[in-house]
């Protein structure tokens, strides 16, 4: 059983997310921090599932690189349905969500171009393995939450002050959250 076709958010709420450039370029420098990510998928009988990648690389755009082998459950559910989620999150301080559309490539030169010998636990054959494919998350939307630094200082000021008064942290106002528009955001 297919899941019906995906909810599309209308257009005055992607208005309404953030496309500032230098929110797009933070989100980038967010994503970066990360190795690993849970990469959601959706199965032909509707089901959600996730999995922990290595992320191999992303774009100033905030396109995200992964290796997988062609026979793998997600290269299936990626062919069914292309829209998919990644996750992030650190300890306690950090976390993100990228939604967007995947795309499964076998392209020889940007396999050779993002390739480290670590992968190879992954792909005994080297770069050269005939299972090896790319994954290619092209992002749509965004969403962080920052809690490093000094914004985690702000946050545990306005946590406290919420728990004082009787009301919730206002985390907007110290620039902890974010959503972000990114198809067409145009960072390079």
């Amino acid at each position: 059983m297919r899941r019906p076709p995906a909810h599309r958010v209308p257009s005055e709420t992607i208005d309404a997310m953030n496309t500032d450039t230098s929110t797009v370029e933070h989100l980038h420098q967010l994503l970066q921090k990360f190795d690993t990510a849970m990469l959601v998928t959706h199965t032909a009988q509707g089901e959600i599932r996730a999995r922990p990648m290595a992320i191999v690389r992303v774009d100033p755009d905030c396109r995200v690189w992964f290796f997988s082998g062609k026979g793998s459950g997600k290269v299936g559910e990626i062919v069914e349905d292309c829209e998919v989620n990644i996750v992030c999150q650190d300890e306690f301080s950090l976390y993100l969500s990228i939604s967007g559309r995947a795309t499964l490539q076998r392209n020889r030169e940007k396999i050779d171009e993002l390739w480290e010998e670590g992968f190879q636990t992954w792909f005994p054959q080297g770069k050269d393995d005939p299972d090896l494919m790319l994954i290619a998350v092209e992002p749509t939307e965004g969403e962080y939450w920052d809690n490093e630094g000094f914004n985690k200082i702000k946050y545990l000021f306005e946590r406290a002050k919420a728990f004082a008064s009787g009301s919730r942290p206002a985390v907007e106002e110290i620039e902890q959250h974010a959503k972000v528009a990114l198809a067409g955001a145009g960072v390079h």
